[in-house]
């Protein structure tokens, strides 16, 4: 994934966070699984860094006939 910093200094630390869905067999959202990962840091003001990141889902998790997709992501930073 691209992670651009439009701001103006550099992105020293921070999180990204996933929220990945278990899916039913009917298409209905069951649960949303959170995890979080760090930023690839430095990012430097008015660049980007591309990475990737795997996401993991305990198997017990996702029953036979259910699937998971990563629908969200965001980033946190500390104050």
């Amino acid at each position: 994934m691209e992670l651009r910093n439009t701001g103006g200094s550099a992105v020293r630390s921070g999180t990204v966070v996933f929220g990945t869905h278990i899916i039913g067999a009917l298409g209905v959202d069951w649960a949303t699984i959170e995890s979080a990962q760090a930023l690839p840091t430095p990012i430097a003001a008015g660049t980007a860094r591309t990475t990737t990141y795997r996401v993991c889902v305990d198997s017990w998790r996702v029953p036979l006939g259910m699937r998971v997709e990563t629908q969200d992501v965001r980033t946190e930073h500390p104050s």
